[in-house]
């Protein structure tokens, strides 16, 4: 079964291919950005459930670039030792350990601070209360970006994603549906996320795998498409080491939502490029894990729903499939 296979990619070798998918937990109750104790419970739980890679939540690389004032920030130095110690117990159970970099934009619900989009327009017709990015603050939110990877490689994280997708700062400045600049900015829309990772490599190891994770579509005739993904990444083959494939996010549009419906996706982009991919999309069975997997759909699998409700999700799966090996010794008589 090839979920129990390893996977390498650069230096980094996954003793399965089971993702842990970066999902917010708004657990940050002092609103200081930094990981507390629930945090290191949460992640290193699934590393005990043998899952191959966890990739942290959502993490801000600015304050006022956070989702909420509940969410993890990389945004000062003091906040690297609380993630150290996440990464350094993910890897006492064998498992690798990614951090997903983010900045909100329009949909930062921080309180009291500057909200920022690419282009002044309404938002899923709530009132607009965020402002066009300028120049300097375009400049400042790449700068901060490079600052959160350099803190992300000191905390020991063995991979890095950048979130462009969900409707978030970089998907806005890429929709033609939330960019109507006049600038750079907007006659490439893709420029921002460029400059992002163009800043990214400069502190991030090469040895380390560097990837984004984008909505693929917008779901809307006139937003983003699979095929503008698809012809970006083809002109930028060393830009990223890998493409996690979601979708949505941007606005409000009905999604007919079914278990693996973004899959399709990340086998267009990973039989059009050249990158491998993460499959995600309500992905619950092992029935599922194994399709995605066998018909060459994803190269990993992205479960979160499932490992929010299960962290031994892996463990059962192996019970289940006659894998009895890749249960740790310690939970063997549960099963």
């Amino acid at each position: 079964m090839k979920l129990f296979e390893e996977y390498k990619i650069k230096n980094l070798i996954l003793k399965n291919r089971l993702v842990m998918p970066p999902m917010c937990t708004y657990q940050v109750f002092k609103k200081d950005g930094m990981a507390y104790s629930f945090h290191q419970g949460h992640y290193i739980a699934r590393a005990i459930g043998q899952v191959g890679l966890i990739i942290v939540e959502s993490t801000g690389v600015l304050e006022n670039g956070r989702i909420s004032d509940y969410d993890i920030g990389l945004y000062n130095d003091k906040q690297i030792e609380p993630l150290r110690k996440i990464v350094e117990g993910i890897h006492d159970q064998g498992s690798k350990c990614a951090i997903q970099l983010n900045h909100a934009g329009r949909k930062s619900e921080t309180l009291g601070l500057r909200h920022i989009g690419p282009s002044k327009l309404p938002y899923n017709d709530l009132e607009i209360d965020y402002e066009e990015a300028t120049k300097e603050e375009i400049s400042e939110v790449i700068r901060a970006f490079k600052e959160s990877a350099r803190r992300a490689n000191d905390a020991g994280f063995d991979a890095l994603e950048i979130h462009s997708a969900h409707g978030y700062l970089i998907h806005q400045f890429i929709s033609p549906l939330s960019n109507k600049r006049q600038d750079e900015y907007g006659k490439d829309r893709f420029l921002f996320l460029k400059e992002i990772l163009e800043g990214v490599k400069e502190v991030w190891p090469r040895e380390k795998p560097l990837w984004i994770r984008i909505s693929a579509t917008d779901f809307h005739d006139e937003g983003l498409k699979v095929q503008d993904w698809i012809n970006f990444l083809n002109e930028n083959k060393d830009l990223v080491d890998l493409v996690n494939v979601s979708a949505g996010g941007l606005i409000n549009v009905p999604i007919k939502a079914y278990p693996g419906y973004m899959l399709s996706l990340s086998k267009e982009i990973r039989s059009k490029t050249s990158y491998n991919t993460i499959g995600v999309g309500l992905i619950n069975t092992s029935e599922l894990v194994s399709y995605a997997l066998e018909t060459e759909m994803a190269d990993l699998v992205a479960v979160g729903r499932g490992l929010l409700r299960n962290p031994n999700f892996l463990l059962d799966i192996a019970k289940e499939r006659n894998k009895e090996e890749f249960i740790p010794q310690v939970y063997k008589r549960a099963y």
